[in-house]
């Protein structure tokens, strides 16, 4: 599975890539994150329940970010593993971009595999899905940068 799309963020670069880097920040913001912790400075690791048509489960894994280019963009690489449910894997190239001193451009392009039973479920029902998901993380992310919204802790 591939996407790409980006998000304007009413946000300093700078503020915006601090965001990116807080684990508390992007576990608010993550559907389904119930932990997600720093275990290095590139490597975090994160629990997550999603619910993929019929399937529901819980996902623990581990997250690495790499070709790191503050505050500009950087590699961001994972996979987890949902038992019986399956496995994800992959990753995103995420880039910011300026347009104002206060509006920020959020790129992101993603490649993604999974496997076991979520692989079943068709490519229609996992795009969509994935789809709706990046939709939430980037709407929460973009209200918690600009300070609209207070998301529940």
């Amino acid at each position: 599975m591939q996407m790409n799309d980006s998000q304007r963020i009413p946000a300093s670069k700078d503020k915006v890539w601090a965001a990116l880097n807080d684990p508390e920040i992007l576990r608010r913001c993550i559907p389904g994150c119930q932990s997600l912790e720093m275990a290095s400075p590139t490597e975090m690791t994160a629990t997550v329940v999603l619910k993929v048509g019929p399937v529901k489960a819980t996902f623990g894994g581990k997250v690495t970010l790499s070709d790191l280019d503050p505050p500009n963009s950087y590699r961001i690489s994972g996979e987890g593993s949902g038992g019986i449910a399956g496995f994800a894997k992959g990753g995103a190239i995420v880039t910011l971009t300026s347009e104002a001193p206060d509006l920020t451009v959020l790129a992101y392009a993603v490649d993604a595999q999974i496997g076991g039973k979520l692989a079943q479920l068709g490519g229609r029902l996992i795009d969509s899905t994935a789809r709706k998901l990046a939709g939430e993380f980037f709407k929460s992310f973009g209200e918690v940068v600009a300070g609209t919204t207070a998301v529940g802790v």
